[in-house]
């Protein structure tokens, strides 16, 4: 009688816990705190001044600052500026970065530059440049009245709503060439040959093969203008436009010259309901815009 001998069955051995991930949240943690301190703190304490009324915590600011007719013209005035800047913008670009990507000329690298050259300019600079220019006693006005004798030139619109919006234009119009210039270089020459060489007109190659691969650029520097358009303070301010007040003018009006420090954060507050808006905006189109081109892509294919 032979016995076998057998090795009792071992009990599997519990799944070991998965270490965590220290490395990880050590690398999370640093850019979490600066977000947390230099961004949402700040809007948090704007918003917690918003409901300052003075006597307590309470609405009261709120009422007052949204149902007065200077903030209603301020908004209106704001949206204006940003609408009409931003559509000269995309006017200008788009004709800057035709020309620049698909017309040669000499002299082409150099225009180039000094518009790269603008985007590291300050605003201000661009508008006291804008003002020596064509202000009241600027370099234009002064040659038209050397030249026609009369004592006071024809241009008087810097201090203007129209000279806000020609100074932003001037400034901002190298935010919309940029990105569409680096769009027009994605598009393979042998497709634009082959267009022409089927007969299409420039303008039917324009509006069939090279704006549908622009539009992604365009809404990307359309955008950028917008926003930058209606937090813009500094153009206001350097073109002495003293009737043109906007909502970043009106918090600096509030907050710094009389001092009340619950009306400026009611306005700072929508300031900043305002761009998030338009921020988020901006990613649902630019991701349905540049969805539908995948999706034709992969259609032919």
């Amino acid at each position: 009688m032979t016995a076998t001998l057998e090795r009792p069955p071992t009990e599997a051995a519990p799944p070991r816990p998965e270490p965590v991930r220290w490395r990880a949240i050590a690398w999370t943690l640093p850019p979490l705190l600066l977000v947390l301190g230099f961004a949402v703190y700040p809007m948090a304490r704007v918003l917690t001044e918003s409901l300052d009324s003075g006597t307590g915590s309470g609405l009261d600011t709120w009422s007052g600052v949204l149902g007065s007719e200077l903030f209603r013209t301020a908004l209106w005035r704001t949206v204006q500026i940003a609408a009409l800047s931003t559509l000269g913008c995309l006017v200008l670009g788009t004709f800057l970065a035709l020309v620049l990507a698909f017309v040669p000329f000499a002299g082409s690298t150099v225009v180039g530059r000094l518009i790269d050259a603008v985007l590291s300019l300050p605003s201000f600079l661009i508008t006291l440049a804008f003002t020596f220019l064509y202000g009241t006693a600027g370099a234009v006005n002064a040659l038209i009245t050397r030249i026609t004798g009369d004592a006071d030139g024809p241009l008087n619109f810097v201090g203007t709503p129209l000279g806000v919006i020609a100074a932003e234009i001037t400034f901002f119009t190298p935010f919309v060439v940029r990105p569409l210039l680096a769009a027009f270089t994605q598009i393979p020459r042998e497709q634009l040959d082959v267009a022409a060489s089927l007969g299409a007109s420039p303008l039917r190659v324009l509006r069939t093969v090279v704006m549908p691969e622009a539009w992604p650029a365009l809404l990307a520097g359309g955008s950028l203008v917008l926003l930058l358009t209606l937090n813009e303070f500094g153009i206001v301010l350097f073109t002495g436009a003293k009737d043109v007040v906007t909502l970043p003018v009106l918090i600096y009006t509030r907050g710094i010259v009389t001092f009340d420090l619950p009306g400026a954060a009611v306005i700072a507050t929508v300031q900043v309901a305002l761009s998030l808006a338009l921020y988020c905006t901006y990613r649902i189109l630019f991701a349905t815009l540049t969805g539908g081109s995948r999706a034709a892509v992969d259609d032919k294919s």
